[in-house]
């Protein structure tokens, strides 16, 4: 009984293990080159450490490879425990060229001028630069337009793959002849949709609520997914990256403006009730308080997820960091570390379902403001409702 019930945690351990000892392998290989020429003519050693900062933006950020870990070899070779993704880029005057991302790992990489990692090896006149943001571009400067499958892409394919098989699956059961109690996992979903119907869409959508219920559930799914699937060992930082957040913040806003009504088009525009004079000031206060509703959805979902992971990439770190002075305090700092990781990563799985329910809620609320009628509308349509009655 008891095992039954330490079975998840143990899990959940050797999870933050296994992406705590990948996140070493992947930086511990990091080295520190010498910016003048003159340094390695006179054969200066290059210094080996931990890049910190590579390690954990190296994890946040978007690759054109799925990288899981690496393996040391007794003989001192490093084997990476990665997947290439297919490239695809399309060069104006070169056309259309699809090849694994694989061809790039034949080689080593170099700094330039301005301390910017870059690959010294190319293929078919392309080259890979990771910096904060990892990009493929021609060695003579022209311009490289990458539509490639990147680790995000797939990711976010994955993720819809899941919403599709599991909501496919609940549906069917409602479409048998035999009415029945929901039941395991049907149950469970029929309880997210309905606290996303009553606590989200009726309360701000109002009588109209059921024509927002499939973007609702779709937004809230999406984004509860991919914040889970970005937790496991190895997985995407989708909802981290701030395109993909400002993508889902444009949709809400697109829906906003071809749904506002004229009431709210006339109280943004010409306030009633409010001096001419006035209105010269309040006027572009509410136009520009309407473009920052979508850059508020924006950055609030991207920096709580992204904040979350690299907390918990810092903790880990840690331990490394102690362990480069000396291997006692390494040691020593292994349970904090692993420790404070744990709380951070069962925090994080709250916070993966509550900032899905923030952006779906301020959703609601937005569009829901935009769709109010009028008191007067209001008060006409209750007093032909009492004389009907």
């Amino acid at each position: 009984m008891y095992l039954k019930r330490l079975f998840p945690l143990l899990i959940l351990v050797f999870g933050l293990s296994a992406s705590s000892f990948s996140s070493f392998a992947q930086g511990e290989e990091t080295h520190a080159v010498a910016a003048a020429e003159g340094h390695e003519a006179a054969g200066e050693e290059k210094k080996e450490g931990i890049n910190i900062t590579e390690l954990v933006f190296g994890h946040v950020s978007d690759s054109h490879e799925w990288h899981f870990f690496s393996l040391k070899g007794a003989d001192g070779h490093e084997t990476e425990v990665a997947i290439p993704l297919p490239v695809i880029v399309y060069q104006p005057g070169k056309g259309l060229q699809v090849f694994s991302f694989s061809k790039f790992h034949h080689g080593g990489w170099y700094l330039d001028a301005d301390g910017n990692k870059i690959s010294h090896t190319t293929y078919n006149g392309l080259y890979v630069e990771k910096n904060m943001k990892e990009k493929i571009k021609a060695e003579d400067g022209s311009v490289v337009y990458d539509l490639s499958l990147t680790k995000n892409v797939i990711s976010m394919l994955i993720s819809v793959i899941i919403i599709l098989w599991l909501m496919t699956s609940a549906a069917k059961k409602y479409n048998t002849s035999a009415i029945k109690a929901p039941t395991g996992f049907q149950n469970a979903l029929e309880i997210a949709i309905i606290f996303i119907r009553d606590e989200v869409a009726k309360p701000n959508l109002g009588h109209k609520y059921m024509k927002y219920m499939p973007m609702m559930l779709t937004v809230f799914f999406f984004i509860w997914v991919n914040n889970l699937l970005g937790l496991l060992p190895g997985g995407a930082n989708l909802t981290g990256n701030i395109a993909v957040t400002l993508c889902l913040s444009l949709v809400s806003f697109v829906v906003l403006l071809i749904r506002a009504n004229k009431h709210f088009w006339g109280h943004l525009l010409n306030p009633p009730g409010v001096p001419t004079g006035i209105k010269f000031l309040l006027v572009p206060i509410e136009i520009i308080s309407l473009f920052i509703k979508p850059v508020a959805l924006t950055i609030r979902l991207f920096a709580n997820i992204l904040a979350g992971h690299i907390v918990i990439l810092c903790v880990v770190s840690m331990i490394f960091i102690f362990g480069a002075l000396s291997k006692v305090a390494g040691v020593g700092f292994v349970p904090v570390s692993l420790g404070f990781s744990l709380f951070m990563f069962t925090l994080e799985l709250l916070v993966a379902a509550i900032q899905a329910f923030i952006f779906t809620n301020l959703t609601a609320v937005f569009i829901g403001q935009a769709i109010e009628e009028g008191h007067g509308h209001e008060e006409g349509h209750g007093h032909s409702e009492a004389a009907a009655h």
